[in-house]
């Protein structure tokens, strides 16, 4: 095992296999020095765990389930990057992109996407430190509360 996959199971975290994309695209792709993932749902076994948009209130998706569903977008783009390099040549995760798919009074994106930031830098450490935005949407696809895509810079 690599030192990524140590801390991986140190987290009790099972990469699962990268997601089969739903159209004509590829969970990740190589160019340079860089691995960029396309967006990641919070799929686990094939199903989203909720579905809906973020905010407060009877009917919404609560923006701490939201939180813990970009943790899950996470770790489907550390396995859409492990579907193409080795997960010991990441130098660094550089930009994070995560999309909550938003009531209109909800203010809370940065707080949702942090459920993402924080996985990461719990699994690359200070490599895993990155640049990020955190953008609130109408609606996602499969009517997924979050979506997150990453890049990586490798050796």
């Amino acid at each position: 095992m690599g030192r990524v996959a140590d801390r991986l199971a140190e987290l009790g975290i099972d990469l699962p296999e990268a997601a089969t994309p739903a159209g004509s695209y590829q969970p990740a792709v190589i160019s340079g020095d860089h691995v960029y993932t396309s967006g990641q749902l919070p799929v686990v076994g094939g199903e989203l765990p909720q579905t809906g948009q973020v905010g407060e209130g009877a009917g919404l998706v609560s923006p701490a389930a939201a939180q813990e569903m970009a943790r899950t977008c996470a770790i489907n783009a550390i396995a859409a990057v492990a579907s193409v390099v080795d997960l010991d040549r990441v130098q660094q995760v550089v930009k994070v992109v995560g999309f909550v798919s938003s009531d209109p009074g909800f203010t809370g994106q940065p707080g949702v996407v942090n459920g993402a930031s924080d996985l990461l830098a719990e699994v690359f450490g200070d490599a895993g430190r990155h640049a990020r935005s955190a953008v609130g949407v109408a609606v996602l696809p499969l009517g997924a509360s979050v979506e997150v895509e990453v890049c990586v810079r490798i050796s």
